[in-house]
């Protein structure tokens, strides 16, 4: 069974960081979404299975790194200069697969972590 676990989320002013985690129970493509209050789940940052490509979305360039520890099976997601619209609970999904999927293709879910960003 695919076990996939978000951590790290919290309240932040900001300007302020946080770093996410996503543990799994293996080695996949992971990808980090998030969902704000009546809004849209959308896509924010991905990373290949060796680690060797990222991915991201417009809005978080230069702002959010996503990183994985193999040794872990962990994948990071560094949030750094934090906006209010950055306020979601993020997802982190996963796929079997060596390259970065399409947004439609994740196959397992965690059940997300709640960041706020005051301003």
């Amino acid at each position: 069974q695919v076990q996939v676990v978000e951590s790290g989320g919290g309240l932040v002013q900001a300007g302020g960081s946080l770093r996410l985690s996503c543990a799994t129970s293996g080695r996949y493509a992971v990808g980090w979404f998030r969902q704000a209050p009546q809004k849209e789940r959308e896509f924010v940052a991905a990373i290949s299975w060796s680690g060797g490509t990222t991915s991201y979305a417009d809005s978080v360039k230069g702002r959010f790194t996503i990183s994985r520890d193999n040794a872990k099976n962990t994948v990071y997601l560094q949030m750094n200069i934090l906006k209010p619209e950055d306020t979601a609970v993020y997802y982190c999904a996963v796929r079997n697969s060596l390259t970065i999927p399409r947004v439609n293709e994740y196959e397992y879910w965690g059940q997300g972590t709640q960041v706020t960003v005051s301003s």
